[in-house]
């Protein structure tokens, strides 16, 4: 039997945990055949990846479709969908992932927790433009390339929202060299070294 955990900082219903413990279950049950995430991590899920997607969530407006490329596992997609069940039911997400299994169990856990979502088995630049309000992805390429994604599917009024690491100055700064964007700077809840950025306002230089 799993301990009963949550997600401190998150003010989320009894019917949204049970839904992250059901998650909790397939991810720990397909995790030892696909990798869905790295074995070191399986028993920090909650604050490496669930508080680390949840905080995501925090930090925008959720409103018509929220896609998230490369999701793998569900980071920040499922989690979003999961919480956008109790906050915000009218908010679709897409999940984008180019990996046949693990777009399998996304639609898995999609299926069991009857989630608002629809997962596409493709690559990013290969789904025809999505027109999302918001658009995500967690450790998927570095930021001049998901400018690129985000041209491609997001709304010229839409929000990027991208977890980033220490590095994350030096890819601003690389960005910038054929991008002009908006960006604000918020600091992880899970990582001291990590930062999420928002990012609007994107067109080419």
């Amino acid at each position: 039997m799993m301990a009963q955990r949550g997600l401190p900082g998150q003010d989320v219903s009894r019917e949204t945990l049970e839904r992250l413990h059901h998650y909790e279950g397939l991810l720990r049950k397909w995790n030892s055949t696909i990798n869905l995430v790295s074995r070191s991590t399986i028993d920090s899920l909650w604050d490496r990846h669930f508080l680390d997607s949840a905080q995501i969530f925090s930090l925008v407006q959720p409103k018509g479709l929220w896609a998230d490329l490369g999701s793998g596992g569900g980071f920040p997609g499922l989690v979003v969908s999961i919480l956008a069940a109790e906050r915000k039911p009218d908010l679709r997400v897409m999940l984008v992932e180019s990996d046949l299994r693990k777009s399998i169990f996304l639609r898995t856990v999609v299926r069991e927790l009857d989630l608002n979502a629809l997962v596409l088995a493709e690559r990013a630049e290969a789904v025809s433009p999505l027109g999302a309000a918001i658009l995500s992805a967690r450790a998927l390429a570095p930021l001049a390339e998901l400018l690129t994604f985000a041209e491609r599917h997001l709304r010229p009024d839409g929000t990027a929202v991208f977890p980033k690491g220490a590095r994350f100055r030096a890819e601003l700064d690389a960005a910038l060299a054929s991008w002009r964007f908006d960006v604000q700077t918020f600091p992880s809840q899970t990582n001291p070294d990590a930062v999420i950025l928002k990012i609007g306002g994107i067109s080419r230089v």
